[in-house]
């Protein structure tokens, strides 16, 4: 069991910073990660589509015996997770309890913003998360619909990207905001430039780090974090072009990914 590999999703390259984050907090662990490019951008989908997906993907990985399942992406963690999470045989976490925690704690003045899909948005999970844990915090939210294709054709930098964080993020600045939660696993990737146009002042969150951190605490809890000397294995499937998905994640993780295989769940 502790052997088991952990399942990780999301719409595309996204939820690679999960891996990112998984890798360093625990190098041993064996993953396989599955990118629903066909489908990308998750934001403009509707419940159904998304719930659709959902199930999909999770019978998929319980089909190749993972041990707990990490909800990758934003959209997922907000809309479908909620009402799934029961269902599911193995833990499932996603990443927006964590990232409202997160920002909690480093805000100073209880102005945060969160830029996100569409989709995110509309369901006011951060919103509602944080004021679970703060009350009288106010949260500014923003979709950000550029952000995700921007990230999945690797263009990271340059004109029409600054343009995007500008329109997107100055108008949050305007609020006062002291404290900003990249609501999307994607973007993470632009965080050296956003963090250049927010400033110093603002701090940005991350909750793939604190996600893996609350992994962690389940696997150890659970009794199956992998303690053995075993070195784990890294798999990535993808449902479209895994082509192009190689190319922008080693392009983001370097040589992590050594192949991609493509699997049409529809």
């Amino acid at each position: 069991m502790k052997t088991r590999p952990i399942g990780i999703f999301d719409s595309g390259v996204g939820g690679l910073t999960v891996v990112r984050a998984l890798i360093n907090r625990l190098p041993r662990e064996s993953f396989l990660y599955y990118g629903d490019t066909a489908h990308v951008p998750y934001g403009s989908k509707t419940r159904e589509e998304l719930f659709k997906y959902a199930r999909d993907i999770i019978t998929f990985l319980l089909s190749r015996g993972v041990k707990t399942i990490v909800v990758a992406c934003g959209t997922h963690s907000s809309v479908t997770l909620p009402e799934i999470e029961s269902t599911c045989p193995v833990p499932l976490l996603g990443v927006v309890k964590p990232g409202a925690r997160a920002a909690v704690r480093t805000s100073r003045n209880g102005k945060i913003g969160v830029i996100a899909t569409q989709a995110t948005v509309n369901s006011r999970s951060y919103t509602i998360n944080i004021n679970s844990l703060a009350p009288t915090y106010e949260v500014l939210a923003a979709a950000c619909a550029r952000f995700v294709p921007l990230v999945e054709a690797g263009r990271l930098s340059g004109a029409e990207t600054q343009q995007a964080i500008g329109e997107y993020i100055e108008p949050l600045l305007m609020e006062g905001i002291d404290t900003l939660v990249m609501g999307c696993t994607h973007y993470p990737f632009l965080a050296p430039i956003i963090g250049k146009f927010t400033g110093e002042k603002v701090a940005l969150v991350d909750p793939a780090m604190e996600t893996v951190e609350e992994l962690a605490e389940i696997l150890a809890h659970q009794k199956i974090l992998n303690d053995t000397q075993v070195k784990g294995s890294r798999e990535f499937y993808v449902s479209g072009n895994e082509e192009s998905f190689y190319r922008v994640g080693r392009m983001l993780l370097g040589d992590v990914i050594e192949k991609v295989e493509k699997i049409d769940l529809d």
